[in-house]
């Protein structure tokens, strides 16, 4: 499980601009949608959304809510999507070379 966790790590920065990128968000609805399909621990994406903002890719601002008190929502920034775009093409590019490395691996084992 270990090694998992530190494949989250490199991938929750991503999940978090992809989301806001449609939509500003507050932290526990990023959380809410992203632990859907990776298992996160309460208050994991916190320490990635204070970073995000003090490095100018996102900003926030407050906004009533009609169940408590209001909200921290977080919206993505023009440098946020710049950051964005440069990061998942990263992403895609590492994703292609390590299935091709298991792919190239499997083809010479099984010859």
């Amino acid at each position: 499980m270990k090694k998992t966790n530190q494949f989250k790590k490199g991938v929750l920065e991503l999940c978090v601009l992809f989301l806001l990128q449609y939509e500003d968000r507050y932290g526990y609805e990023l959380t809410q949608k992203i632990d859907k399909h990776i298992s996160l621990t309460e208050g994991a994406l916190y320490p990635i959304l204070r970073r995000l903002v003090k490095e100018g890719y996102c900003e926030t601002y407050l906004k009533e809510s009609s169940s408590g008190p209001a909200r921290k929502y977080y919206k993505i920034t023009p440098s946020g999507i710049d950051y964005l775009n440069d990061i998942e093409e990263e992403w895609d590019i590492f994703v292609k070379d390590v299935a091709n490395i298991r792919q190239e691996e499997y083809d010479e084992f099984n010859r």
